[in-house]
């Protein structure tokens, strides 16, 4: 991205999270009095000194346990201190030095990266100073007392790290805004393989573990002539099984991740079918507003013929039925098939995302559309009168039609309309909102003329 990078790292449960929230003025890196809640290495953005640089938060590194991630974690501390232009090791100024520390000091004498040290939880400049003389036997340089939570000494750490960074300003390699790629889906559904794949290295931990992400994962590729962030997030559960602490938070995380993002790759499994979480998922999205495919993950693993794909995609699609707009793709994360087949598809979803169609082109729709099939009648008699539409927003397309009285439009004639507006218009893998307003006929008629002197000359 052409910015300088800072590492964060160290044992578990130092602050290094906490510290990296603090650089970037932020709450993105979740934080619990629990270790081995951050695992995957998370990139956030700095500023400081008029400088701009990416921030590096890692797993809490222990050198005498291989069980479950921590040989994962370790790796990716390895890949942050190859990409880090200086490394910032966090330790606990309250607990003073631990063997936990002198171990990931030797370690650190392996790598050319420069090293700063913070002595975290210096909650007062008297305790910091004392605090952070034990320090120097570790033979990492000058200790800086800091409170991560409070920000007290962080300024000078912050100094001291812009001055590692080249002298001519960072400058990105485009000034275009990345397009926002969530990765969303139940656990184990292969959304951290999909990454990798993608990336073409381990860019997040790939574990039979269910919840082994647990932040929100940022990654930019460039594909299609386009920059893409790729948000990777944690895998949600039935709500009645997830308990207080990191799951829960992650949760949370995801669920602004789909907020935050322009297309959302819901990710299936083809062995197990779509379930009642993927279809709750599935809702979420289109709640919020955003364009979808379905990745249809594990291809591999399915005993196929001829047939297989149009009658499991008949089937997928009968279960998200409420997604029918989203296009379908089968891939498999192991082997690499069609993933990147997946960005081609989104740049078509994307433009159709931010589509808008001029106000004579969507009449146009609604008068074929009511010719074939007229608006309903009260039991009074009373029919219903579709005046004019118009798309009032992008992203996603939205529409305001203007009617006599919206009472008299049922939910069956509702969805036919936005049927004809799709088969007129396309709009494939975007959701649209359709609003219905009440109006008198003679206003209506008024207004629409008064689009139309406007279009004219303009």
């Amino acid at each position: 991205m052409g910015l300088s990078t800072v590492a964060i790292i160290g044992r578990p449960n130092v602050g290094k999270s906490t510290l990296a929230n603090r650089c970037c003025q932020s709450r993105e890196a979740i934080i619990h009095d629990q270790p081995g809640v951050t695992r995957d290495r998370t990139y956030q953005r700095g500023f400081w000194c008029n400088r701009e640089f990416n921030v590096i938060d890692t797993g809490g590194i222990v050198f005498n346990d291989d069980s479950e991630f921590f040989p994962e974690i370790r790796n990716q501390a390895n890949i942050a201190l190859q990409e880090a232009q200086v490394a910032i090791v966090v330790v606990d100024g309250q607990q003073g030095i631990t063997a936990a520390d002198e171990g990931i000091a030797e370690f650190l004498r392996g790598h050319k990266c420069p090293v700063l040290l913070a002595v975290n939880k210096c909650e007062s400049p008297e305790q910091g100073l004392s605090m952070a003389a034990e320090f120097w036997s570790l033979g990492l340089g000058e200790p800086f007392p800091i409170s991560a939570i409070h920000g007290a000494g962080t300024g000078d750490l912050l100094d001291k790290v812009v001055s590692y960074f080249p002298n001519e300003k960072a400058v990105a390699s485009s000034d275009e805004q990345p397009i926002r790629l969530a990765i969303i889906g139940r656990p184990n559904v292969g959304k951290s393989s999909l990454l990798n794949t993608i990336c073409g290295e381990n860019r997040s931990i790939v574990s039979p573990i269910r919840g082994t992400t647990r932040d929100t994962v940022d990654t930019y590729v460039e594909r299609e002539n386009h920059r893409w962030q790729l948000i990777d997030t944690a895998g949600i559960r039935r709500r009645r099984s997830v308990d207080y602490g990191p799951e829960l938070f992650s949760i949370n995380r995801t669920f602004k991740a789909i907020e935050r993002s322009d297309i959302c790759l819901l990710v299936v499994d083809a062995i197990d079918s779509v379930t009642e979480q993927d279809q709750r998922l599935a809702g979420r999205i289109e709640d919020e507003g955003r364009a979808c495919i379905i990745v249809v993950n594990k291809w591999d693993a399915i005993m196929k013929d001829s047939h297989t794909m149009a009658t499991m995609e008949k089937d997928f699609r009968n279960k998200l039925y409420f997604l029918d707009w989203a296009p379908m793709i089968f891939i498999s994360a192991l082997t690499g098939q069609r993933v990147q087949s997946l960005f081609s598809i989104a740049k078509i979803v994307l433009e159709q995302y931010r589509r808008r169609v001029t106000t004579s082109v969507v009449n146009e729709v609604l008068k074929e559309a009511i010719g074939w099939r007229s608006p309903p009648s009260n039991r009074g008699g009373r029919q219903g009168r579709i005046y004019y539409g118009t798309q009032v927003a992008t992203s996603p397309p939205s529409f305001t039609l203007f009617v006599n009285d919206p009472k008299l439009f049922g939910e069956t004639y509702r969805r036919y309309i936005e049927r004809q507006i799709r088969e007129g218009l396309g709009f494939e893998g975007s959701p649209l909102k359709i609003f219905w307003r009440g109006k008198q006929q003679r206003d209506a008629e008024r207004d629409l003329s008064r689009q139309h002197s406007y279009l004219n000359n303009h």
